[in-house]
């Protein structure tokens, strides 16, 4: 079976995502190959075999069985990436989960899943017991790190286990993992994804738009439990035998810089909030050696133009901007080597169809607003127990993302905002992100959060939440300055009409900005830029 290559390839009605992944290239005679380098751990192919399958061993001593679900609370490292696999290998269903939730939220997660095994690490295993006697399913709790009562270890119990397993009789339409949407608004769901979705989105995003290949090693500031980090770390180095940085602490600017400059990855994907914070830290141009890098990979929100352009003049390399959701399982439009138009999420990724349509289902015209609506093959098969919520957003083969777009006639996408975060002024529809992406242009600012506010009339108009640069501070002549400059560059009607400056902005743990949170504040906000 030799599916690389070929976007369009046809996958084999029998498929075990953890086979194809993993035991393929032990077979083919790459087991003493680098897969891993993890503070100082520098793990082989080999050794990802021989710690998947005892993990699998594992659940399945533990009594998990085929398509039950295994919620994992780990950091990037090694054993988030034994388990991942080991639980895919006996047909089982591992559901990576963001470790930066509340008890409460891990209490959701638990019951909804149904999950008999979380493995987490010591410091988050705490939040599970917490929550542990109301998530009625859960029958053990497995600690990387050092147990405590009613816990058991990791450690203790993969290295009882064998080193071989035979890969459980899956198909390629067969459940493979879940995976939480980040739930900016109402409760998470589940979006459920098949063997197949991964190789769908290496043949696509990853042979076309990265251009990976086995030479290649990448880094992801963005972490394994999201859909984004989860193909760039993983899937993506695992298809073509490449290898991967995993860093399990915070992605402070400073730390990711001494990260590249230690381990020397050729692919480096962030999110925009991530690059503007790196921005800030003084000459890292010459601090840190960033040379091993070819590419730069970008998602979560649109990427400002002059993100891109600071980047680019600092560090001579260009950030591949695009648009992914954690429904298709990884981005389906994006910008390309050579052909970046900054401030653009790019074309459609081959493999994908996209289109912009009305309120009323209509196909939009060039440069019209519309919503987004796309199509491939690893998209989920639904929400886990969310018949309503699925049939709001699937749409036959088309998958509604909620994002407003315009299209040029070029095919270039760009972002015009969330469904429900656009603001219309004066019977006219202003995109939060273009007054963002206006406002950090001008050097004083780091980034940007626009929502709209009524004015004494009730009147919607754009408000603006600002965190100013190092060395600049706060003053009313500084909002002067900030409204003139967006209206010199945008439709005057698109003017923030208040800006409040901000310490931070609130974000969910893929950095994206929760506007809804900032609509929040703009309510008890005086318009004088206090709250």
């Amino acid at each position: 079976m030799d599916l690389r290559g070929n976007v369009g390839a046809v996958i084999p009605r029998e498929l075990n995502a953890a086979q194809w992944f993993v035991d393929r290239h032990v077979e083919e005679g790459r087991a003493g190959q680098l897969a891993i380098i993890c503070e100082g751990r520098r793990l082989t192919y080999g050794d990802v075999y021989a710690g998947a399958n005892r993990s699998g061993n594992m659940l399945r001593r533990l009594g998990v069985t085929m398509e039950q679900r295994v919620v994992l609370l780990l950091p990037d490292g090694p054993e988030f990436v034994w388990s991942f696999w080991g639980a895919l290998k006996i047909g089982a269903v591992p559901v990576p989960t963001n470790t930066l939730l509340k008890p409460r939220d891990y209490e959701y997660i638990l019951r909804d899943s149904r999950a008999r095994v979380a493995i987490a690490s010591e410091p988050q295993v705490g939040a599970v017991e917490e929550v542990r006697a109301r998530a009625r399913d859960l029958t053990h709790v497995v600690v990387v790190g050092r147990p405590a009562a009613g816990q058991l270890a990791f450690a203790e119990l993969v290295g009882a286990e064998s080193p071989e397993l035979a890969p459980a009789l899956t198909t390629k339409d067969d459940v493979a993992f879940w995976q939480y949407t980040s739930g900016t608004t109402g409760t998470p769901k589940a979006a459920v994804h098949l063997h197949h979705d991964m190789l769908v989105c290496c043949e696509a995003f990853g042979r076309h738009v990265l251009e990976i290949g086995p030479q290649d090693r990448t880094f992801s500031v963005a972490k394994l439990f999201f859909a984004y980090g989860l193909g760039n770390a993983l899937y993506f180095p695992f298809h073509v035998g490449a290898s991967t940085v995993l860093y399990p602490g915070r992605p402070e600017p400073t730390k990711v810089f001494e990260v590249i400059a230690r381990d020397r990855p050729t692919l480096f994907y962030a999110v925009p909030t991530a690059y503007a914070a790196m921005l800030q830290v003084p000459d890292a141009e010459r601090a840190y050696d960033v040379t091993s890098v070819r590419l730069c990979s970008s998602a979560g929100e649109p990427l400002p133009k002059a993100i891109y352009e600071r980047w680019l003049e600092k560090f001579g390399l260009e950030i591949l901007d695009g648009i992914g959701s954690t429904e298709m399982c990884h981005t389906f439009i994006a910008n390309r080597r050579g052909k970046v138009r900054p401030g653009s999420s790019g074309t459609i990724v081959p493999g994908y169809e996209a289109k912009l349509v009305d309120d009323a289902g209509r196909d939009v015209a060039v440069g019209e607003v519309g919503n987004l609506m796309v199509k491939g093959d690893s998209a989920c098969a639904c929400y886990w127990n969310q018949h309503e919520r699925t049939k709001q957003t699937i749409e036959g083969e088309w998958v509604r993302t909620g994002d407003k777009y315009t299209c040029d006639a070029d095919g270039y996408f760009w972002y015009a905002g969330r469904t429900d975060d656009m603001i219309k002024a004066g019977g006219m529809w202003v995109s939060p992100a273009e007054v963002e992406g206006a406002l950090a242009e001008h050097p004083a600012v780091v980034e940007a959060g626009v929502v709209g506010a009524e004015d004494q009339d009730g009147l919607v108009k754009p408000l603006a939440f600002v965190v100013l640069a190092r060395g600049h501070a706060e003053s009313s002549a500084l909002e002067a300055e900030l409204k003139a400059f967006v209206k010199q560059r945008l439709a005057p009607y698109k003017y923030p009409r208040w800006i409040v400056f901000a310490a931070e902005l609130p974000k969910t743990a893929t950095g994206k900005i929760q506007r809804f949170k900032l609509r929040d504040i703009a309510k008890r906000t005086d318009r004088t830029g206090h709250t």
